[in-house]
């Protein structure tokens, strides 16, 4: 850790806080949006209309487009853009508290990897969350029920490579500026989704409009509106939680991320009426819990 990174827990939590308000908001509308264009035009519009607001912070000393060293920050842009992909591509397949509640079994994967990798020890509380954890995913994707499939371990997957790109943000980049890994991260979202969309475009079935398989559309005005608001709000999001992981460690920063989990079905139930399976709401609890657990017996080593 750059000695230069201070922590500070109150204006982290607070980052963190106001980042789970707002991505539990927009993210509901890819819903919507995947109605209309596919997973990699989406990311290919949003990342285009994310330019200019990055250019502006910028501009505004919100932090410098250029990374210091680009080697990490492209490597922690790789992960994440994984982990993005994946995520967004659930939310056009699935309710988002499904999508949500793989997206947060990062915790857990944050301490698997640091037992695994950076052989950290543990006490029985943290081992305890693990299997907590995992059973309360069982009981939000449900295997052996007719809605699962293959594609149900999206958000699970979104889920590892989110807390790889968390560990990242830290260890990798703690003197970088938000503003350029965010402009890292939307630059390699948006030269993947615009290759991907126009190569199933030009090879792919002209008539598919399943989320993950549409190419390039023309006919995206009913979606670009949506797109817009997504643009910004992620942008304002992610640059929010970018500060927060380089405020605090991220064991102590993942404990407000749980915020969305409320926020994002929350809002669901309000535009989309969406609703919840009462063991799926448990499984969600269940999740939550052991990601607490885990962040608040870090601080204490066992």
């Amino acid at each position: 850790m750059s000695d230069s990174v201070n922590n500070r827990p109150a204006q982290a939590a607070i980052s963190m806080l106001f980042a789970m308000t707002v991505i539990g908001l927009i993210d509901n509308f890819v819903a919507i949006i995947s109605t209309h264009v596919g997973l990699w035009q989406f990311h290919a519009m949003r990342s285009t209309l994310m330019v200019p607001l990055l250019v502006a912070m910028a501009a505004f000393g919100l932090g410098s487009l250029r990374p210091n060293n680009w080697r990490p920050v492209f490597a922690r842009a790789t992960v994440l853009s994984i982990s993005m992909m994946l995520y967004f591509g659930s939310l056009g397949i699935m309710p988002i508290s499904q999508a949500l509640a793989g997206l947060f079994t990062s915790p857990i994967f944050v301490l698997l990897i640091n037992v695994v990798v950076m052989k950290q020890r543990i006490g029985p509380f943290r081992i305890a969350a693990v299997f907590l954890g995992f059973a309360g995913t069982l009981l939000v994707l449900q295997p052996g029920s007719d809605g699962f499939g293959p594609l149900m371990l999206m958000p699970v997957l979104a889920g590892f490579f989110y807390a790889i790109s968390a560990i990242a943000t830290r260890s990798w980049c703690a003197g970088e500026s938000a503003t350029s890994l965010l402009a890292a991260n939307m630059l390699l979202l948006g030269c993947i989704g615009l290759t991907v969309s126009v190569l199933f475009g030009v090879f792919g079935d002209a008539s598919e409009t399943h989320f993950l398989l549409r190419g390039w559309t023309w006919e995206m005005m009913p979606a670009l509106p949506w797109a817009v608001v997504q643009a910004v709000g992620s942008v304002t999001g992610v640059f929010l939680i970018i500060r927060a992981y380089q405020l605090d460690e991220p064991t102590n920063v993942a404990v407000f991320e749980y915020a969305v989990m409320i926020f994002g079905p929350g809002f669901a139930w309000l535009i989309l009426g969406q609703s919840l399976e009462p063991l799926q709401g448990v499984g969600i609890a269940m999740i939550s819990a052991a990601g607490l657990i885990i962040s608040m017996r870090a601080r204490k080593g066992n």
